[in-house]
């Protein structure tokens, strides 16, 4: 059987996916998240602020259909990259109240937050994580911002 060298290429970039999704898993699902203490996240440095603000705005939009803002308190890591910027102002323009390393009120319902971005084949891959769900998408990169590679990626925990 004969395959073309364009459906090859096509099976090679879908398995390098496959395999950066679940890397991604393996990094930001496998961590305890607890309500006292928030995960480490983690962002490349060079992703440029309009790519950054564009995956932050995308995922936390998409992290709003399944945990309504204004429910709870999202706790995130502090984080000075580009992408942990605009993270947090993108929870805050959809009506999330953000701590970043400070004590919370016994009483308050928190929802820990974790990140991980990685490049992948010219792509980035994004990863959010909290204790109920775990969203995932690749995005095309570009001076200008960045546009969704893939389907978004939804797993719900308990």
């Amino acid at each position: 059987m004969n395959i073309p060298l364009s459906h090859s290429r096509a099976l090679q970039r879908l398995r390098n996916f496959a395999a950066a999704c679940a890397l991604a898993a393996l990094l930001s699902g496998c961590q305890s998240i607890g309500t006292d203490s928030v995960v480490a996240s983690s962002a490349p440095p060079e992703i440029s602020g309009p790519a950054a603000s564009a995956i932050a705005g995308d995922m936390v939009s998409r992290l709003a259909e399944q945990i309504r803002p204004g429910k709870a308190t999202v706790a995130l890591k502090t984080d000075t990259s580009p992408f942990g910027q605009a993270m947090e102002a993108a929870l805050k323009g959809w009506g999330y109240a953000v701590v970043t390393d400070q004590k919370i009120d016994s009483g308050a319902t928190v929802i820990p937050l974790a990140y991980v971005i990685l490049a992948i084949d010219g792509q980035v891959l994004a990863c959010l994580s909290t204790n109920s769900v775990e969203l995932g998408r690749a995005y095309t990169v570009t001076a200008n911002g960045a546009t969704p590679a893939s389907a978004l990626s939804l797993m719900r925990r308990g």
